[in-house]
């Protein structure tokens, strides 16, 4: 979902971009707050679209910022570009193979399963447990978008609306793409402060397991109560079966959700491996890694597989296959498009407010203002975080500035890595609307602009607050 970076100024175009004029640190934040409260007034209280609002105050934010004229659209388009290249393919595979479990049973036959194993009392939790698996290698809004049919599925059997089904296991995906390696942002933040990704990651597991439990599965079924009717969106279709038998093995689910999993971790494997100087950049083993490995190639071969094993296999011999899973992926993406639209044109919103360099101006003087290292690198996470958007950038750019500070004190491995899992902390916070994984969610769950705030944004703040505290006590420890 979020683009990495390495260095402290995050470049949107090949060159700097232009100013009509100058604004200094408050009349930029001055800048920020009202577009940020127009572009709610205009999607909460005149439904306009959130496509067009977005866009519309990207303009006008830029424009008011001092971008110059004719730079204020270069800027705009890269911003929705960078956003949707690294979105569409996740989210059209992931779509694609999440329709793939619900038509063909799939998630039918995995609800099933877990229900008769964990019990209907515990199915959010078993969800909940299940999405921090699943999230491990690969990215939210893919893993997220893959487990959707399953939830659906639970949730449709069992008594309770949609939420506490689906919070438990939002929370799991936001701690596990925020915390731990090898996702991008503590991957960026760690190698940025010289830290080792390993104690990072233990640090990461160490802090995140206790947080999502309170933040994300307890917290997510006191919200839940406050949504009793919440309905299940059918964004993924409705189960396709006409007989029980032409449900697939749970073996066959299971390697179908699993195959993508295989071949991310293979590529992490390899590309460690090579950065140990273990192999060489020759390696044919490493340069497959580096063409099956990636996520979106990953989840394009798990659903080329699943399209075999979960649809035209059972139905070999059926007239007008061909046609049915043209109409499948059609059906798939059909919906996700509007989703992708707005989740590019939040990119170019974040993209907007990044260019403004308000975010940086904040951090800066955070960071000179005589903190302890590890408050002041979650504060600076934060700051970047609600200026620009993305925790991605957030936890890299706060660990570019934090860096010499720490390596001033010359910290241990698990202090240093404390420190690391505290600046992630502070990157998934206060998620709003300049944040892509804000509308993406929001919208795959089928809620409204204010009921994503009161879900999406509080579970990930308060996930975010909690891991901060808890890294500060191993921190505490460690020196």
């Amino acid at each position: 979902m979020d683009a990495t970076a390495l260095s402290p100024h995050i470049p949107l175009l090949n060159t700097e971009v232009s100013r009509a004029f100058e604004l200094s640190t408050g009349p930029l934040m001055a800048v920020a707050v009202s577009s940020i409260v127009v572009l709610l007034i205009l999607i909460i209280k005149f439904k306009l679209h959130a496509f067009f609002a977005l866009v519309i105050i990207s303009v006008l934010t830029a424009l008011a910022a001092g971008i110059a004229v004719e730079e204020v659209v270069d800027v705009v388009v890269a911003g929705f570009g960078n956003t949707v290249g690294n979105v569409a393919l996740l989210v059209g595979f992931g779509a694609v193979l999440g329709r793939l479990v619900e038509v063909s049973g799939g998630a039918q036959v995995l609800a099933d399963k877990m229900l008769n194993t964990f019990g209907e009392k515990k199915a959010p939790l078993a969800l909940g447990i299940a999405s921090i698996f699943y999230a491990f290698p690969i990215f939210l809004d893919a893993g997220f978008i893959v487990m959707l049919p399953i939830i659906y599925t639970v949730a449709r059997r069992l008594q309770g609306g949609f939420m506490i089904y689906v919070l438990p296991s939002i929370g799991a995906f936001l701690m596990m793409h925020a915390l731990t390696p090898p996702h991008p942002g503590p991957t960026a933040a760690a190698t940025v402060m010289g830290a080792d990704v390993g104690l990072v990651l233990v640090v990461a597991l160490l802090v995140g397991i206790p947080t999502w439990y309170l933040c994300g599965y307890r917290l997510g079924l006191l919200i839940a109560k406050q949504y009793p009717n919440m309905p299940v969106p059918s964004l993924l279709g409705e189960p396709d079966i006409r007989d029980e038998s032409e449900r697939p093995g749970l073996g066959t689910v299971l390697f179908c959700l699993l195959f993508p999993l295989l071949l991310i971790f293979y590529n992490t494997l390899f590309s460690t491996l090579e950065a140990n100087g273990t192999v060489g950049a020759d390696n044919a083993a490493f340069i497959l890694s580096r063409l099956i490995g990636p996520t979106p190639i990953a989840l394009l071969l798990a659903t080329l597989v699943a399209m075999y094993l979960l649809y035209l296999k059972p139905r070999r011999g059926t007239r007008g296959l061909g046609d049915a899973i043209a109409d499948l992926v059609d059906n798939a993406l059909a919906p996700v498009c509007s989703i992708i639209l707005i989740t590019g044109a939040g990119g170019a919103f974040g993209a907007v407010l990044t260019e403004t360099g308000i975010g940086q101006e904040i951090a800066e003087g955070l960071d000179g203002m005589g903190l302890p290292v590890i408050l002041a690198g979650f504060l600076v996470a934060i700051a970047i975080r609600v200026a620009q958007g993305s925790a991605t950038v957030a936890a890299t750019v706060a660990g570019g500035i934090m860096a010499p500070a720490v390596a001033e004190l010359d910290l241990g491995g698990l202090a240093l890595a404390a420190i690391v899992v505290a600046i992630v902390a502070g990157a998934i916070t206060f998620s709003h609307v300049n944040d892509s994984g804000f509308w993406l969610v929001g919208r795959f769950c089928g809620f409204d602009t204010v009921t994503t705030f009161k879900t999406w944004t509080v579970i990930g703040t308060a996930i975010g607050f909690m891991s901060f505290i808890l890294s500060w006590g191993v921190y505490a420890i460690a020196v």
